[in-house]
């Protein structure tokens, strides 16, 4: 599904970048709105009176700006850093975390100065060496949903391409792989690809691509050698959710013909909120059929402070134990990081 602004902000000093020359070029040869603004962090003049007209336009709105805080924020138990090449995503997912952290209007930021980005990635490699050290590039976005924009997933997959001590890691629930598959990796980039039942990603997973066009990409992308992941989130318990869920690891299972199973990983997240995001997913999405009803969760702090609703014990037993035969039948040499 291929995202198209309607609306770009270009932050001026980002215009003294070659990749903001480009961008800023190319979307003035199209029908699109273009504003310069003082700094990406405070735009304003995006439309949308109403909380969900306001996400909507938000998410399509595109801000193109130079990031500044070089000093990455750790990220685990994916990596040891995020990497921002991008914030935000065009996907509009009724449970993603996102929808609480990311304002009312939720525009995406692409960052121009990806060189002195890349310099820090070395600094930190540095420092942390004879160790490797893990770079997360989806902390807090997609970055392959505006990837034909920007060549920054391109630019870093090269770059750690040759580094010895450094690993680059990202999740993404977009298909448009192509421009990706021929290059020179090395094995340094694993490739992570969000997945639930087919049935949730139509009903929640809007505007973000289908289960099917996943997996094909996935497929692609393990025979161009790269290291897979498959994060599985949110697992949603209700009537009929074993045979779904078995339905989709089947789909995989069938699709790839040629990948590196032993390297493979496994992260499985249930579904869980907080009282913020709920009210937040309302507001924006108030027909929502997510089960959000608290007399069936369970309350639990989390490691940042805050609380959240879970699934009781016997159902988080019961998703564990169908997971883990299901992966042992189905990919035996991979490996589960975690089930959360």
């Amino acid at each position: 599904m291929t995202y198209q602004p309607q609306r770009v902000y270009f932050e001026r000093e980002a215009l003294n970048y070659p990749l903001g020359e480009r961008l800023y070029r190319e979307f003035s040869q199209q029908k699109i709105d273009i504003k310069l603004t003082g700094s990406h962090n405070r735009v304003t003049g995006i439309p949308g009176k109403t909380a969900r007209e306001a996400y909507l336009e938000g998410k399509n709105t595109m801000v193109v700006g130079v990031r500044r805080t070089l000093n990455f924020e750790t990220c685990k138990p994916s990596a040891h850093y995020q990497l921002p090449l991008v914030t935000g995503c065009s996907g509009m997912c009724e449970y993603c975390y996102l929808n609480t952290n990311m304002g009312k209007k939720p525009y995406i930021r692409v960052y121009v100065n990806i060189e002195e980005i890349l310099q820090q990635v070395d600094k930190c490699i540095e420092e942390r060496k004879p160790e490797i050290t893990f770079f997360e590039g989806a902390a807090n976005s997609d970055p392959l949903s505006v990837e034909k924009y920007t060549g920054l997933l391109e630019r870093t997959i090269e770059f750690f391409a040759n580094r010895s001590y450094g690993r680059f890691r990202f999740v993404t629930k977009f298909s448009e792989v192509d421009s990706l598959l021929g290059i020179e990796h090395n094995g340094h980039t694993r490739w992570r690809f969000s997945l639930n039942a087919e049935n949730i990603i139509k009903k929640y997973e809007h505007r973000s691509t289908s289960l099917r066009d996943r997996v094909k990409a996935a497929s692609k992308v393990a025979q161009s050698g790269y290291p897979l992941g498959f994060i599985i989130a949110p697992v949603i318990y209700y009537p009929g959710w074993q045979k779904d869920y078995r339905d989709m690891l089947l789909l995989l299972s069938s699709k790839l013909s040629t990948f590196d199973e032993a390297a493979t990983e496994f992260e499985i997240i249930t579904h869980r909120y907080t009282a913020r995001a709920k009210n937040n997913i309302l507001e924006i999405f108030p027909d929502t059929s997510l089960p959000m009803v608290e007399e069936g969760r369970r309350f639990k702090f989390g490691q940042f402070g805050y609380g959240k609703y879970v699934y009781p014990q016997e159902q988080m037993t019961e998703i564990k134990e169908f997971f883990s035969a299901q992966l042992n039948e189905l990919f035996p040499q991979s490996r589960l990081k975690y089930l959360v």
